[in-house]
């Protein structure tokens, strides 16, 4: 067993607190501005984690993290620099200070960088519940760990575990700007996740399930999901490769947000900006079915991605990005949207020290009336898709293919799995023919049901 920890909690239920970051950010702000910046941005950030590990119903491995890290952006005219730091001490943020400062001295000019105007920040912010005091207690985690290894060894066909384990997060976060923004956040997660090996003869498959939320009473049991893993793995034995040809595909829930990811890319304000989107043209058109909506809910209680300003300081709203079918707009921070012209979304993502990207706050594909089942039946015959890897997107024309394991449809039931297939087809054409299942939760950032695509092109044999 190996332990890390760089101190022991100060109490049960106790966890970073941005009330005790601020006067440290305030500080490193006045630092940067007394040293000659134009303009300047910190966000500092406090995170601490509790793992707990099992193998072969016995403790594994305990990690117990704590840490602070903040990141510097500066601004001299239309120069900017930045750098992210965890030498949080007098000497080391002068030293951060006095670099950003020559870095932004010699950057080159960017037309379209800066800080938000003070106009556009977020100046009320609605509290959104993302926090809970938990109780750090590795013993309570191991046992967890252990229930989940047993209900996974104990489904028949599963020859071993190959790791199950529980774990307990929370962090804390300060941005403050020369711009008048002064914004904080916190946040718990608790999570579960197993992996389990079955056998059958000389064939051996793999398969996991996992499960993170805000609060731990909202968590699967352990039970629950070792028995899941345990048995996605048995389903695996036997696999063979799809046969090659066009055909439908549903693909699981546990997959089916990669066409929201891709959907996001595509729209994202540098992107649009830059050129390189297969819908750099599609803006305000239909790109899904009547009756598709895609929305963001990022006031949303306990969910994983919710925030009441974005990276930048800018208030968020809810939203559809696709409503009853048709994009919305771009997905901005405040660099795109100077370069397109464009008011801001909400949408900045902060990089501690680096030039903020883009990203939603808590997203979903709506559910439409089929099962998943009943997916699967109007499939006919055609192919399940559990797991993805290797993924490759053309982001100028769309063009898409993925490796896949899963289950072979046939008259419209499940039968046996296959592995070491592909699927490829064009997003823009996936888009329009996708049909969403009624089977989803809210388990992460962003979530979608399954979803039946027909007449994509499938590679094995």
């Amino acid at each position: 067993m190996t332990q890390h920890a760089k101190t022991e909690p100060a109490s049960p239920a106790s966890g970073p607190d941005p009330q005790a970051l601020l006067p440290l950010a305030e500080s490193l702000l006045k630092r940067a501005m007394a040293a000659g910046a134009d303009a300047a941005e910190v966000i500092l950030g406090e995170s601490r984690s509790l793992e707990v590990s099992v193998r072969e119903g016995a403790l594994e491995d305990v990690e117990r993290s704590e840490g602070r890290s903040a990141g510097l952006r500066v601004f001299i005219g239309k120069r900017m620099a930045g750098t992210s730091f965890s030498d949080l001490t007098d000497e080391g943020a002068g030293l951060a200070v006095e670099r950003a400062i020559a870095m932004a001295r010699v950057a080159p000019e960017d037309p379209y960088c800066g800080l938000v105007e003070p106009g556009e920040l977020a100046r009320t912010r609605p509290h959104i519940d993302l926090y809970e005091d938990m109780d750090w207690n590795a013993a309570t985690l191991e046992a967890e760990a252990l229930e989940m290894e047993a209900a996974a060894r104990a489904v028949d066909g599963v020859a071993m575990v190959a790791s199950s384990g529980a774990s307990l997060s929370a962090s804390a976060a300060v941005m403050v700007a020369s711009n008048g923004f002064t914004g904080m956040k916190r946040g718990s997660m608790a999570a579960r996740g197993i992996a389990a090996v079955a056998k059958s003869g000389e064939s051996m498959e793999r398969d996991y399930d996992q499960h993170s939320m805000r609060q731990r009473a909202a968590l699967r049991s352990p039970a629950e999901l070792g028995r899941s893993a345990g048995m996605r793995s048995v389903e695996r034995l036997g696999a063979e490769k799809m046969r090659s040809g066009k055909m439908p595909v549903v693909f699981d829930e546990r997959v089916s947000t990669t066409f929201i990811g891709a959907l996001l890319c595509a729209i994202s304000g540098p992107a649009i900006a830059r050129g390189t989107s297969f819908l750099r043209d599609r803006n305000g058109e239909r790109l899904f079915a009547e009756g598709i909506d895609i929305i963001e809910d990022p006031l949303k209680p306990w969910g994983h991605g919710s925030r009441a300003f974005d990276g930048e300081g800018v208030a968020t709203r809810p939203r559809a990005i696709i409503e009853d079918g048709v994009l919305t707009g771009w997905l901005l921070n405040s660099a795109s949207a100077r370069q397109l012209g464009l008011p801001l979304t909400g949408h900045a993502s902060a990089d501690p020290g680096g030039p903020p990207g883009v990203s939603v706050s808590n997203l979903h594909l709506a559910p439409g009336d089929a099962s998943r089942e009943d997916l699967i039946a109007d499939a006919g015959n055609g192919l399940l898709v559990t797991e993805m890897f290797g993924a490759s997107l053309n982001a100028n024309t769309g063009d898409w293919s993925v490796g896949v394991a899963g289950r072979r449809i046939e008259n419209g039931k499940l039968t046996g799995a296959i592995s070491e297939s592909t699927v490829a087809g064009n997003m823009v054409d996936i888009f329009a023919r996708l049909v969403p299942g009624n089977d989803l939760e809210f388990s992460g950032r962003i979530n979608a049901p399954s979803v039946l695509v027909d007449a994509l092109s499938v590679g094995g044999r």
